[in-house]
């Protein structure tokens, strides 16, 4: 089974799921669902939160697994937990952090950030 896309390879704007299938009846659902908040993690993140879900939460245990100091796991652990906030449900965070990264990456420039981070009213 194919991995599940959650942002648009267009625009990275987040994506909805659209239909639900039963394997077992073939039952069709068809609307616009919200994806979890875990599921909009990026794979990275994700990496980490089940890591640290395995360590049973022990920030110790994680940092012997992945070879990293108790503050810079802390600090990471930190910044997802800020995603998964109620105030990032709106996205206008994540997207905040998109429009950064590309223009880190080069795939924007400062002109196009500006003007999309304005939109986002950041």
């Amino acid at each position: 089974m194919t991995k599940l896309p959650t942002t648009c390879p267009a625009c990275a704007e987040s994506l909805e799921v659209a239909r639900l299938t039963c394997p077992g009846c073939a039952m069709q659902l068809e609307g616009r669902f919200e994806l979890p908040a875990l599921l909009r993690l990026s794979p990275d993140d994700a990496s980490f939160v089940l890591d640290f879900v395995r360590c049973s939460g022990s920030l110790k245990d994680l940092g012997q697994l992945r070879k990293q100091s108790y503050p810079t796991l802390r600090a990471r652990l930190d910044e997802i937990v800020a995603r998964l906030t109620p105030a990032a449900a709106d996205g206008t965070e994540l997207k905040r952090k998109q429009v950064l990264d590309a223009l880190a990456k080069g795939e924007l420039n400062v002109k196009e950030a500006t003007r999309k981070l304005k939109e986002l009213g950041s």
